[in-house]
């Protein structure tokens, strides 16, 4: 609201001229959000405390998890969620509709995981509503933005076209229906979504890639959306333009600073967990910027710690149903590893390590096209 309501007195109030620049929204919409989260954490986890709202451990997990993790103020991903929500009403451009999908993403796919979170702690298990209802909702939430999406052409420079990583959008791509795009979009949203919850079982390991995913998106956006002078930098890189796509940096902006203020309490050991609340979110809004940005095949890289863990969890239920023999001695992978013996900070780390290495990789893929 800063932005939107000041930005009208930038040519005459010297002060507000800094309103007029992308990058200093971006950086101030990272601050904001972090310096929430850092802040208010501690009486957050105080309260939550309080309410007894601790998480239920699986009971077929780790026996570590059981003894040291059940009782752990669960939800942390609710503040987040506000932070982001907060800073982009500050420094973001309300007239820009993307903007305002991102939000509805996020806030909408929060709202699933929060009433399942609430549903696990009131029943004191780690089931909480069943699949088919979390589903249906992911899917009715996610259907209904790319619906707004893709009736608005001109503002949101919607097209079904898919650009191939490594290769440039002058030489090659793919055109789909568009009713084909928006079931493969949908996809991409609920199973990001999901492919985050079903990572985040360590402390911290969700979170960083996630953080990494959205400094990424916040590159990718700005570079889809900016010019230079006359030169548009999309087209100089021969890739997707996307109009007024440097709005979307300041929800990236906003999800990173939050989620670094997360990571201060959530790191090993953590004093408070995501929840479905906030792995759903962040994994939809992850999804739905990919969407957004036109860099829907290649968050399939990006998002490589995420699709590794959902792949892993995939080959251990088809394997036992067909042999009655696991791969993994636990799915998802990092269960895995634990069991092999690897202390949790450090499967952890090497996670963050991968994480940031494919995120390099696909800014690489700009160069590269």
């Amino acid at each position: 609201m800063l932005y939107y309501f000041l930005y009208p007195f930038s040519h005459s109030i010297h002060i507000f001229n800094v309103l007029r620049y992308p990058s200093f929204r971006i950086g101030m919409a990272a601050l904001t959000a972090g310096l929430i989260t850092l802040i208010f954490y501690p009486l957050f986890i105080k309260k939550l405390t309080q309410l007894s709202f601790g998480q239920s451990v699986r009971e077929d997990g780790p026996k570590s998890h059981i003894l040291s993790k059940t009782g752990t103020p669960t939800m942390g991903g609710g503040l987040v969620i506000l932070a982001v929500f907060l800073s982009c009403m500050l420094w973001g451009d309300l007239s820009y509709k993307g903007l305002w999908l991102m939000l509805f993403v996020c806030v909408g796919y929060g709202a699933i995981g929060l009433i399942d979170d609430l549903k696990k702690i009131f029943y004191k298990n780690s089931k909480g509503i069943s699949a088919k209802t979390k589903m249906f909702w992911q899917v009715l939430l996610g259907l209904i933005a790319l619906i707004i999406y893709s009736l608005d052409s001109s503002s949101l420079s919607f097209s079904s076209n898919i650009a191939i990583p490594f290769v440039s959008i002058d030489k090659f791509y793919f055109s789909l229906p568009v009713w084909l795009y928006i079931a493969f979009a949908l996809f991409i949203i609920v199973g990001t979504s999901n492919a985050v919850n079903l990572t985040d079982g360590l402390d911290g390991l969700a979170i960083m890639p996630i953080i990494t995913s959205s400094m990424v998106f916040l590159i990718l956006a700005y570079v889809a959306g900016s010019s230079i002078g006359d030169l548009n930098i999309a087209d100089y890189l021969k890739i997707p333009k996307v109009l007024h796509a440097y709005e979307l940096s300041v929800f990236c902006a906003a999800l990173a600073g939050a989620g670094v203020g997360f990571l201060w309490y959530n790191t090993y050991p953590a004093a408070i967990f995501m929840g479905d609340v906030g792995s759903l979110s962040f994994g939809a809004s992850l999804g739905m910027l990919a969407i957004l940005t036109k860099n829907e095949l290649i968050s399939a890289l990006l998002h490589g710690v995420f699709l590794i863990e959902t792949i892993s969890v995939l080959l251990q239920v088809i394997s036992f149903k067909l042999t009655k023999k696991r791969i993994f001695k636990m799915a998802p992978i990092h269960h895995h590893f634990e069991l092999l013996g690897l202390a949790e900070p450090k499967v952890i780390v090497r996670f963050w390590i991968v994480a940031a290495l494919l995120g390099l990789l696909t800014l690489l893929s700009l160069k590269v096209r």
